[in-house]
């Protein structure tokens, strides 16, 4: 059995039963050969397995089903550098995915990163927080410059990293930490007023003939 053979059998196993919820207990009574795969081939870093790696690649409607182990609701807030380390060391020459993603396998290694960095801060690691929210930014900037609503952002520095932070602490199983930003940001982008610009006409006083010049100037109310 491979990673994808696993997959597809978790999945026929989800469409035939039709559970409101499973989880790794759930795996382990209807296919425990798929379970065994997984705690062999499935680890995170520091071993643990890794059941983002599953969900994710899972249909939406069963990421959406997934029901983790309980997580401490007040983690005590740490500095993990070796956690953080051992993402960055991995991912080294990928972190360019932030900054520009030139196709589907770009966008998924995004999110493998981007939530093992949540992973790590919802258990209380500061660094990782820090680390996923300097590094995210790079692709809100790139949001703002192509996606019409997410424009209206520029310039509340403040309220991004507000809703960043937000979402790193609400995030679960739904397959993308960067789709869960982005539509998250374009929700809540609709309440913020765009700017509006109008043009200028530059007239040499004494002079019949006028310049005009298009000047982007912010429309005050």
């Amino acid at each position: 059995m491979d990673f994808s053979a696993m997959v597809e059998t978790v999945s026929q196993l989800l469409l035939a039963h039709q559970p409101e919820v499973f989880n790794s207990s759930w795996i382990r009574k209807h296919t425990p050969r798929c379970y065994r795969f997984i705690r062999k081939n499935l680890r995170g870093e520091f071993g643990a397995i890794d059941w983002d790696l599953l969900t994710c690649a899972l249909d939406r409607k069963f990421q959406r089903r997934w029901t983790p182990a309980r997580r401490k609701k007040n983690p005590v807030p740490y500095e993990g550098h070796a956690e953080v380390e051992a993402v960055l060391e991995k991912y080294r020459d990928k972190l360019y995915v932030f900054l520009t993603s030139l196709d589907k396998h770009d966008r998924q290694t995004r999110d493998m990163i981007g939530i093992r960095f949540v992973r790590l801060a919802q258990n209380g690691n500061l660094l990782a927080r820090q680390t996923l929210m300097s590094l995210i930014r790079y692709t809100i900037d790139e949001w703002i410059e192509r996606d019409y609503l997410l424009s209206r952002w520029r310039g509340h520095e403040n309220e991004i990293q507000k809703q960043i932070e937000a979402c790193i602490r609400r995030y679960r199983y739904t397959g993308s930490f960067a789709t869960y930003l982005f539509r998250t940001l374009q929700c809540a982008g609709r309440g913020i007023r765009a700017p509006r610009y109008c043009s200028l006409d530059k007239v040499s006083s004494g002079n019949i003939v006028s310049s005009r010049f298009e000047v982007l100037v912010p429309h005050l109310p």
